[in-house]
Protein backbone atom coordinates (compact mmCIF):
# COMPACT_ATOMS: atom_id res chain seq x y z
CA UNK A 1 0.00 0.00 0.00
CA UNK A 2 1.46 3.09 -0.97
CA UNK A 3 -0.44 5.99 -1.26
CA UNK A 4 -3.48 6.96 0.80
CA UNK A 5 -6.21 5.76 -1.57
CA UNK A 6 -4.55 2.00 -1.57
CA UNK A 7 -5.07 2.61 2.78
CA UNK A 8 -8.59 3.68 2.31
CA UNK A 9 -9.63 0.95 -0.27
CA UNK A 10 -8.13 -1.73 2.62
CA UNK A 11 -9.73 0.18 5.44
CA UNK A 12 -13.25 -0.16 4.36
CA UNK A 13 -12.69 -3.94 2.89
CA UNK A 14 -11.79 -3.75 7.05
CA UNK A 15 -14.87 -2.36 7.65
CA UNK A 16 -16.77 -4.31 5.17
CA UNK A 17 -17.93 -0.48 3.45
CA UNK A 18 -18.35 -0.80 -0.27
CA UNK A 19 -17.45 2.67 -1.96
CA UNK A 20 -21.03 3.65 -2.51
CA UNK A 21 -22.04 3.05 0.87
CA UNK A 22 -18.64 4.97 2.45
CA UNK A 23 -19.62 7.75 -0.59
CA UNK A 24 -23.20 8.32 0.84
CA UNK A 25 -22.08 8.54 4.50
CA UNK A 26 -19.37 11.11 3.06
CA UNK A 27 -22.34 13.00 1.15
CA UNK A 28 -19.79 12.38 -1.80
CA UNK A 29 -20.47 10.37 -4.98
CA UNK A 30 -19.15 6.93 -5.40
CA UNK A 31 -17.09 8.71 -8.38
CA UNK A 32 -15.49 10.79 -5.40
CA UNK A 33 -14.38 7.85 -4.12
CA UNK A 34 -12.83 5.91 -6.71
CA UNK A 35 -10.46 9.52 -7.89
CA UNK A 36 -9.60 9.01 -4.16
CA UNK A 37 -8.38 5.45 -4.57
CA UNK A 38 -6.82 6.27 -7.34
CA UNK A 39 -5.19 9.72 -6.73
CA UNK A 40 -4.91 9.86 -3.35
CA UNK A 41 -7.53 11.46 -0.37
CA UNK A 42 -7.37 15.34 -0.51
CA UNK A 43 -5.25 17.44 2.44
CA UNK A 44 -8.74 18.46 3.80
CA UNK A 45 -10.14 15.13 4.16
CA UNK A 46 -7.94 13.33 5.78
CA UNK A 47 -8.71 14.13 9.20
CA UNK A 48 -11.85 13.97 8.93
CA UNK A 49 -11.67 10.38 7.47
CA UNK A 50 -9.21 9.52 10.03
CA UNK A 51 -11.37 10.03 12.92
CA UNK A 52 -14.11 8.60 11.13
CA UNK A 53 -11.99 5.17 10.26
CA UNK A 54 -10.07 5.28 14.00
CA UNK A 55 -6.62 5.83 12.41
CA UNK A 56 -4.14 8.18 12.76
CA UNK A 57 -4.29 10.90 9.83
CA UNK A 58 -0.14 10.59 9.31
CA UNK A 59 -0.57 7.06 9.16
CA UNK A 60 -3.15 7.21 6.66
CA UNK A 61 -1.28 10.30 4.88
CA UNK A 62 2.19 8.47 4.52
CA UNK A 63 1.64 5.33 5.84
CA UNK A 64 4.36 6.11 9.13
CA UNK A 65 3.97 5.56 12.63
CA UNK A 66 1.09 3.87 14.49
CA UNK A 67 -2.20 3.27 12.61
CA UNK A 68 -4.72 2.58 15.38
CA UNK A 69 -4.55 5.72 18.29
CA UNK A 70 -5.66 4.17 21.53
CA UNK A 71 -8.91 3.69 22.32
CA UNK A 72 -10.51 5.12 25.25
CA UNK A 73 -11.33 2.55 28.05
CA UNK A 74 -9.59 -0.44 26.43
CA UNK A 75 -6.56 -1.47 28.03
CA UNK A 76 -3.91 -2.95 26.56
CA UNK A 77 -3.94 -5.74 29.46
CA UNK A 78 -7.39 -6.44 29.51
CA UNK A 79 -8.51 -10.06 29.62
CA UNK A 80 -9.07 -11.90 27.41
CA UNK A 81 -12.72 -12.27 25.13
CA UNK A 82 -14.17 -14.53 23.55
CA UNK A 83 -16.03 -15.68 20.49
CA UNK A 84 -18.04 -18.21 19.20
CA UNK A 85 -15.74 -19.00 16.52
CA UNK A 86 -12.67 -18.49 18.88
CA UNK A 87 -12.68 -18.88 22.39
CA UNK A 88 -9.43 -18.14 23.05
CA UNK A 89 -9.00 -15.37 20.53
CA UNK A 90 -7.35 -11.87 22.25
CA UNK A 91 -9.07 -8.90 20.89
CA UNK A 92 -6.71 -6.21 19.25
CA UNK A 93 -7.45 -2.73 20.35
CA UNK A 94 -9.23 -1.83 17.52
CA UNK A 95 -11.95 -4.55 17.68
CA UNK A 96 -15.03 -4.91 19.96
CA UNK A 97 -16.75 -7.90 21.60
CA UNK A 98 -20.02 -7.84 20.69
CA UNK A 99 -22.71 -9.68 22.68
CA UNK A 100 -24.70 -13.13 20.51
CA UNK A 101 -28.44 -12.86 21.08
CA UNK A 102 -30.49 -15.70 19.30
CA UNK A 103 -33.30 -17.85 19.87
CA UNK A 104 -33.40 -20.18 22.56
CA UNK A 105 -36.13 -22.59 23.88
CA UNK A 106 -38.48 -21.50 26.95
CA UNK A 107 -37.98 -23.12 29.53
CA UNK A 108 -41.68 -22.71 31.12
CA UNK A 109 -43.48 -23.32 27.96
CA UNK A 110 -43.16 -26.32 25.54
CA UNK A 111 -42.25 -26.05 22.06
CA UNK A 112 -41.99 -21.65 22.11
CA UNK A 113 -38.61 -19.44 22.00
CA UNK A 114 -37.71 -16.47 22.91
CA UNK A 115 -34.93 -13.84 22.30
CA UNK A 116 -31.76 -13.80 24.65
CA UNK A 117 -28.02 -13.18 25.01
CA UNK A 118 -26.03 -16.40 24.72
CA UNK A 119 -23.44 -16.12 27.66
CA UNK A 120 -19.94 -16.27 26.78
CA UNK A 121 -20.11 -15.75 22.85
CA UNK A 122 -19.79 -12.54 21.43
CA UNK A 123 -19.30 -11.76 17.66
CA UNK A 124 -15.56 -9.43 16.68
CA UNK A 125 -16.58 -6.01 15.03
CA UNK A 126 -14.07 -3.51 14.16
CA UNK A 127 -14.27 -0.55 15.99
CA UNK A 128 -13.76 1.53 12.51
CA UNK A 129 -17.16 -0.23 11.04
CA UNK A 130 -19.25 0.51 14.24
CA UNK A 131 -17.50 4.32 14.26
CA UNK A 132 -18.53 4.94 9.96
CA UNK A 133 -22.38 3.57 11.12
CA UNK A 134 -22.08 6.10 13.96
CA UNK A 135 -23.03 2.85 16.20
CA UNK A 136 -21.89 2.98 19.81
CA UNK A 137 -20.32 0.32 20.77
CA UNK A 138 -22.15 -0.61 23.48
CA UNK A 139 -25.51 -0.34 21.69
CA UNK A 140 -24.26 -3.39 19.28
CA UNK A 141 -25.61 -6.68 19.21
CA UNK A 142 -25.02 -9.71 16.63
CA UNK A 143 -27.68 -12.29 15.78
CA UNK A 144 -27.91 -14.91 13.35
CA UNK A 145 -30.05 -14.86 9.99
CA UNK A 146 -32.65 -17.37 10.22
CA UNK A 147 -34.37 -18.85 7.28
CA UNK A 148 -34.60 -17.45 3.59
CA UNK A 149 -36.73 -14.62 3.69
CA UNK A 150 -33.81 -12.37 3.21
CA UNK A 151 -32.18 -14.44 0.48
CA UNK A 152 -30.48 -13.35 -2.01
CA UNK A 153 -29.09 -10.18 0.73
CA UNK A 154 -28.83 -11.26 3.48
CA UNK A 155 -28.25 -15.47 3.32
CA UNK A 156 -29.32 -18.23 5.73
CA UNK A 157 -26.51 -18.37 8.39
CA UNK A 158 -25.12 -15.33 7.95
CA UNK A 159 -24.06 -12.56 11.14
CA UNK A 160 -25.75 -9.52 11.39
CA UNK A 161 -25.11 -6.65 13.58
CA UNK A 162 -27.82 -4.79 15.38
CA UNK A 163 -27.94 -1.31 16.32
CA UNK A 164 -30.24 -1.27 19.65
CA UNK A 165 -30.26 2.82 20.20
CA UNK A 166 -32.32 3.03 16.65
CA UNK A 167 -35.75 1.29 16.91
CA UNK A 168 -37.84 4.11 15.52
CA UNK A 169 -38.98 2.94 12.38
CA UNK A 170 -37.59 4.41 8.99
CA UNK A 171 -39.06 3.44 6.23
CA UNK A 172 -37.47 0.63 4.04
CA UNK A 173 -34.64 0.12 6.51
CA UNK A 174 -33.91 -3.63 7.72
CA UNK A 175 -34.77 -4.26 11.43
CA UNK A 176 -34.42 -6.98 13.36
CA UNK A 177 -37.89 -7.56 15.64
CA UNK A 178 -38.64 -10.33 18.24
CA UNK A 179 -41.66 -11.61 17.32
CA UNK A 180 -43.79 -13.76 19.82
CA UNK A 181 -40.55 -15.25 20.64
CA UNK A 182 -39.13 -15.86 17.50
CA UNK A 183 -35.68 -13.50 16.10
CA UNK A 184 -37.13 -12.05 12.67
CA UNK A 185 -34.93 -9.61 10.25
CA UNK A 186 -37.34 -7.50 7.79
CA UNK A 187 -37.70 -4.46 5.70
CA UNK A 188 -39.78 -1.99 7.95
CA UNK A 189 -42.48 0.48 6.84
CA UNK A 190 -44.72 2.60 9.61
CA UNK A 191 -48.08 2.40 8.72
CA UNK A 192 -51.33 4.66 9.57
CA UNK A 193 -52.23 4.59 13.37
CA UNK A 194 -48.95 2.91 14.98
CA UNK A 195 -49.19 -0.09 12.68
CA UNK A 196 -46.76 -2.04 10.88
CA UNK A 197 -45.66 -3.82 7.96
CA UNK A 198 -42.71 -6.30 7.39
CA UNK A 199 -41.61 -7.13 4.17
CA UNK A 200 -39.02 -9.70 2.82
CA UNK A 201 -35.81 -10.03 0.04
CA UNK A 202 -37.79 -12.76 -1.27
CA UNK A 203 -41.34 -11.75 -1.57
CA UNK A 204 -42.11 -14.50 -3.64
CA UNK A 205 -42.13 -17.02 -0.50
CA UNK A 206 -42.57 -14.54 2.10
CA UNK A 207 -45.51 -11.72 0.73
CA UNK A 208 -45.72 -8.57 2.96
CA UNK A 209 -47.31 -9.07 6.64
CA UNK A 210 -49.05 -5.58 7.87
CA UNK A 211 -50.08 -5.11 11.47
CA UNK A 212 -52.17 -2.71 13.65
CA UNK A 213 -51.56 -1.21 16.76
CA UNK A 214 -53.65 -3.87 18.77
CA UNK A 215 -51.71 -6.84 16.28
CA UNK A 216 -48.57 -5.49 16.91
CA UNK A 217 -49.02 -5.66 21.09
CA UNK A 218 -50.83 -8.64 20.96
CA UNK A 219 -48.20 -10.59 19.29
CA UNK A 220 -45.35 -9.23 21.29
CA UNK A 221 -43.83 -7.53 17.80
CA UNK A 222 -40.70 -5.78 19.51
CA UNK A 223 -37.79 -4.01 17.65
CA UNK A 224 -34.93 -4.71 18.49
CA UNK A 225 -32.83 -2.22 16.30
CA UNK A 226 -31.18 -1.44 13.05
CA UNK A 227 -29.21 -3.81 10.94
CA UNK A 228 -26.34 -1.74 9.89
CA UNK A 229 -23.61 -4.48 8.83
CA UNK A 230 -24.06 -8.17 7.82
CA UNK A 231 -21.91 -11.30 6.73
CA UNK A 232 -23.13 -13.20 3.54
CA UNK A 233 -21.30 -16.18 2.50
CA UNK A 234 -21.87 -17.07 -1.22
CA UNK A 235 -24.56 -19.45 -2.19
CA UNK A 236 -22.32 -22.37 -3.33
CA UNK A 237 -18.45 -23.30 -4.14
CA UNK A 238 -18.06 -23.00 -7.69
CA UNK A 239 -17.18 -26.42 -9.52
CA UNK A 240 -13.56 -26.61 -10.02
CA UNK A 241 -12.78 -28.77 -13.95
CA UNK A 242 -11.60 -31.85 -13.09
CA UNK A 243 -7.19 -31.75 -14.16
CA UNK A 244 -6.68 -34.53 -17.28
CA UNK A 245 -3.70 -36.40 -16.04
CA UNK A 246 -1.27 -36.79 -18.62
Amino acid sequence: MNTSGDRLKSLLRECHLSASDFAANRRVTPQHVNNWFKRGIPMARLDEISELLCVNSRWLRTGEGVKHPSVPGLSPNAPKMTTAASPDADFPASDIAVPYYNEVLSPSVLGKTRVVEIPDHHVRLSLACLLAMDVNPDEAICAPMLGNSMACRIQHGSTVAIDRSLTHIVDGEIYALEHDGMLRIKYAYRLPNNGLRLRSHNPGEYPDEAFSELQIEQQHIRILGWVFWWSTLNTRRPVVPYALSE
